[in-house]
Order: structure tokens, then sequence, then C-alpha cells
């Protein structure tokens, strides 16, 4: 088919009066791929300075200078871009589905410089080749962790753009009125994932409940939606669950859209079980989606237990200054005790006592009868930003989560993780749902994914679904990126009171 075809067959789709769409629609499609270039430029750059970077600290703490011996590793310096970048492709760090948003991205970052170490630790074993452990283990995870970095710079440079409504896709919803709504409201409230919706296209003609209180255009019904693209210059389709949408009917609507190259995202009911738990394996010539349960027992969860302790004593050893000089300021500043202890509700519903430095006054349970009015929480948690509890010096404590630090000694304990969901009191475990209870079925964490999502500022509901999440989809390298994640979220004030 020509390009004369093409946009004779684009506008015969096009409603009455939209013909201009055609052009305007290319020029919107140019300005996404647009940035979308230079981000993947960026991107790029990152990793090949983040080889050579690692190449040559690993050179010169090794080797000091050239000389004879040290010629052949010279070369790394010219060889490790080519291979960072192809170790990094294969492990599909590059992918789109992977990039501006979540914690995926940077696991295929740690995940490659895992197979790179063992790729050249069998080789080097195999040949018999002289090779240097030191260069090897210096200059892979110092790529490694600086490409995080460039990647972290990168995104965080995407999410400013998205927060004055650059870098934006234009999408098109497509379901029924309630679902089309709830996910506004989510989208708009994470501006970070760079979805704008722009339409709608219902059951009906036209909105009559949920959908009213946006200014969301509707287009149509659902066997409009080509057209609403059109109209829109949309260049992203999200179909939500809904009866009418089956395979076929999906089917032709990704016939209906392939021409203009729209990306057709499917929102699955599946989604917060969906990802490595779940595999499409054929039954007699019919695709079943088969869920494996969920990963809490076994060698990995011994892993994870171990170096939850030697982390834990190697930060308080570290750290032993630091917190020393928080229980002078503490006691030196408002009458009791530095330390706070508290009996909070761990796995499996077994109690334990928490420590925490000490933020409040000491009468702060008494009066929080005479505060409950003022909660700004939307669930069985208490919140306010301006609790006149807190401390001076416990506000700033607060502000640098330092009030958190003696936690580690519950960590070593093996009362908590370094990464979990967030500790539950006793009253709110009684006020939990059924499903809310699968919290409690891994130990409690002093960060997750609640904490690097928004602190404070997440809804209750919102908070709930990140700690089932992690619950449901934990692995190492996902802990890894969470506690990179934390570093990030102590240093910014929002959500921390």
């Amino acid at each position: 088919m020509t390009a004369a075809e093409a946009q004779g067959d684009l506008r015969e789709a096009l409603p009455q009066g939209h013909v201009y769409s055609i052009n305007q629609q290319t020029r919107g499609y140019s300005a996404a791929s647009t940035w979308q270039r230079k981000y993947f430029a960026g991107i790029i750059g990152g990793d090949i300075a983040a080889a050579v970077f690692g190449a040559a600290v690993a050179f010169f703490a090794r080797f000091g200078s050239l000389n004879h011996h040290s010629q052949i590793y010279a070369l790394g310096l010219i060889a490790m871009p080519a291979v960072w970048l192809a170790v990094l492709g294969l492990s599909r760090a590059f992918e789109s589905r992977y990039l501006f948003v979540g914690t995926e991205e940077y696991q295929r970052v740690v995940q490659a410089a895992v197979a790179l170490t063992a790729a050249v630790a069998v080789v080097s074993y195999g040949l018999e080749l002289p090779t240097s452990r030191v260069f090897v283990l210096i200059a892979i995870p110092t790529a490694a962790s600086v490409s995080i970095a460039a990647r972290f710079c990168c995104r965080k440079w995407l999410h400013r753009m998205r927060r004055e409504g650059r870098c934006m896709k234009r999408v098109v919803l497509v379901g029924h009125e309630s679902s089309v709504a709830a996910l506004i409201v989510q989208l708009r409230r994470e501006h970070y994932h760079g979805l704008g919706v722009v339409a709608a296209c219902l059951p009906t003609e036209r909105a009559e409940g949920a959908l009213l209180e946006f200014n969301t255009r509707v287009r149509g019904t659902f066997d409009r939606v080509a057209e609403a693209v059109a109209a829109e210059r949309a260049d992203t389709v999200i179909v939500l669950s809904c009866p009418e949408f089956d395979g076929r009917a999906l089917r032709r609507l990704a016939w209906s859209l392939e021409r203009s190259e729209v990306d057709l995202i499917v929102a699955s009911a599946l989604v917060d079980v969906a990802g490595d738990r779940t595999t499409v394996r054929p039954v007699d010539g019919l695709p079943m989606l088969h869920l494996d349960h969920a990963n809490l027992t076994g060698a990995r969860r011994w892993a994870k237990t171990t170096v939850d302790r030697i982390v834990a004593a190697a930060l308080l050893l570290a750290l032993s200054p630091l917190l020393l000089g928080t229980v002078l300021l503490i006691r030196c500043t408002s009458p009791g005790p530095a330390l706070f202890k508290q009996e909070r509700i761990g796995k499996d519903g077994q109690p334990f006592t928490i420590w925490k430095f000490r933020t409040m006054y000491t009468d702060a349970e008494r009066r929080l009868a005479h505060l409950s009015h003022l909660n700004e929480s939307d669930g069985v948690l208490f919140k306010m930003k301006d609790d006149p509890r807190v401390t001076t010096v416990g506000r700033h404590l607060r502000r640098f989560s330092i009030d958190e630090f003696p936690q580690l000694v519950n960590v070593l304990r093996g009362d908590m993780s370094l990464v979990g969901p967030r500790p539950p009191l006793a009253v709110e475990v009684a006020a939990y749902e059924a499903d809310m209870r699968r919290r409690l079925a891994v130990k409690p964490g002093m960060t997750g994914l609640w904490q690097v999502s928004g602190r404070s500022d997440l809804p209750w509901e919102e908070a709930v679904r990140l700690d089932l999440r992690y619950v449901e989809h934990w692995t190492l390298s996902l802990d890894l990126v969470i506690l990179l994640r934390t570093v990030t979220a102590i240093l910014r004030p929002h959500g921390a009171y």
C-alpha cells in the first residue's frame, strides 16, 4: 500500500470536519518519537560512559599505570563499552516496556552485571586465561552502578518534563465508565507514567455517571475507537477489562490501529499478580495463563534473611556515631527517653517490639484522642502533617527518616527485614480486610515500595496495593533497587511527617 492510499483510508476513517488530523497526527507522532530518541540517546550515552569509567577505575586500581603486563587490560577501555551494551541488550535493558517507570529497568542492569561476571569467570576457567579478578570485580560493578545512576538521572529529567505536561503520550481509554474514571484518577496522581488521557470510548454514547466529574471527552462507543484515535491524535489506546472486549474484538481493534502504529495496551485484572509468576502455556491449542505461587519460603528467603542481618550489622557499626549523637540531641532538647518502643505485628501475625528514636512528647498517646478528628488519612492510620505532638528535633529526624535507624536492631534480631511491608499496629491489623492480611505473610520492613513511592502522602488503598505487590513479586534484585531508591526518597521532603 502506498502512502497516498494509506492517507486516503485514514481520511475515510475520520469523522466529518477532522480531515486536518492526518497531518497533525503525523506531527504528533514525530514529536513523541523526538523525545524518545533523545531519551534513548541519553541512556546509551550513559551506559557507554559507565563502561569506560568502570574499566578505567579498575585498570588504575589494579595496575596504576600502563606497562607490558597491563597492555591487554588497556584494551578493556575500548572493548568494555561494546561488551557492556551487548550484555545490556541481551538482558533487555533497552526495551521500552522496562523504561520510564518502575524498578524492572534497574533490575535488568543488575542482572546484566551478574551475567557478565559469571560469563567472564566461566570463560577464564574453561580456557585457563590469566584474568585479573580484581579488574573484573571492580570494572563490572562500577559500570553497573554508574549505568543505574545515569538511567536514574535520565528518568528524573523525564519525570520533571512530565510534571510540566511535556513528553506525554495521548491516551484513549476504552472500557466501562467507572473503570475509566478510576484509571484517570490514578494516572493524574502518577504523572510520571506519562499517560495523559484525552478521550474515552464507553459502551454508551455519553457519560452518565463517574466520568461526569472529569473534562474527558467521550468519543462514542467501542466500535469507534479508531475514529477517536484519529480525531484526538492519540498514540496509545488502553483497553480496560470488560466483557465486550473478548479475543476477537481485541484482535479486530489491533488490526484497525496497526497502520498508524498506535500502542495498544490491555489493562488486565491480573495486574497485581502478573510478571515472572505468570506464563502462557498452550493447552490443546488454547493459550492458558498459568499463575505460580508467590515465593514465600525456600533458599531465596534464607538468603534474604542472611543478607539482612549482615547489612544491618554493618550499618549499625558505620552509623554508631550518628546514633549516639541523636540520642544526646533528643535527651538534651526534650524530657523523656531517647528511644521509643512499641508493639507491632510481624510475620504470621506475631507481635514484636519495635524500636525508634522518640520524635514526640511523652504524652503523645494521651493527646491522640483529642486529635483524632483531625486525621488526614483515608485509611486505618492516623496522619497529620502539622502534628503538635512532634518535637522540633523530631521533625528533622522524621524528615530524613533518622528516627527509623534503631530498627536495624530489629532486623538483626530477625523481627524485621530491610525491605518489606510497613510494620502495622495491632489496632490496624484488627481493622484489616481479608486481603490486607496478606501483608503479614512476610516480615515487615524498614523500607518498602510504599516508602519509595510517596511515603505518607500515599492514599491508604495505594499503600496497601504496593505492599501486596511486594509480597507477590519479591526478589533480591528488587530489594536492592528499593534500597537504592530509599536513599533518594529520604533526601526528598515529600511525605515525611
